[in-house]
């Protein structure tokens, strides 16, 4: 079956006695336009998004008859947590794995970033707190600002390095 569009989310649709069939997908899935998978019961599903990325989150409903919806679960993996304690050591770790040009995410005021062990035993060394942990890594911060400044405008990074100094 192909899948063009999103259909809602299943927090916030009627399921009407319908068998769920989930796609599991690995988060770095979520924003391919174009995916061909199993579900869990084993249905073919070719994810064909066109005109954009799709960004799938947890729980996005991918098709529906009378008596299924096939929905994606994001699946748990190896994850670096990070709990910044300061707003300057938020601001420090966002820059030194934007530098990686690493994927980041945010979740309970920890940073989540998909395990890497060069950038484990880096934040290790800079004195940081961090954590080795299996999660779901469903929020993604969104990171196309540049950190230079743009037309005379300061960047977003200087704006938070300003807030830290003052």
């Amino acid at each position: 079956m192909v899948v063009k569009e999103k259909l809602g989310n299943i927090n916030a649709y009627e399921i009407k006695g319908r068998y769920i069939d989930w796609l599991e997908m690995e988060w770095y899935e979520t924003r391919k336009r174009i995916l061909h998978k199993k579900t869990v019961a084993g249905r073919d599903i070719s994810l064909k998004f066109l005109t954009e990325s799709p960004e799938i989150t947890q729980g996005d409903i991918l098709y529906q008859d009378e008596f299924i919806l096939i929905a994606a679960e994001i699946i748990s993996c190896d994850c670096i947590i990070v709990k910044p304690e300061t707003i300057y050591e938020t601001a420090s770790l966002c820059y030194e794995i934007g530098n990686k040009h690493l994927p980041l995410f945010f979740e309970d005021d920890s940073l989540l970033i998909p395990y890497e062990a060069p950038l484990f035993r880096l934040l290790t060394a800079q004195g940081y707190v961090v954590l080795r942990e299996n999660r779901k890594l469903l929020q993604p911060l969104k990171t196309t600002v540049s950190p230079h400044a743009d037309q005379g405008n300061t960047s977003l990074f200087s704006k938070i390095m300003q807030l830290t100094n003052s």
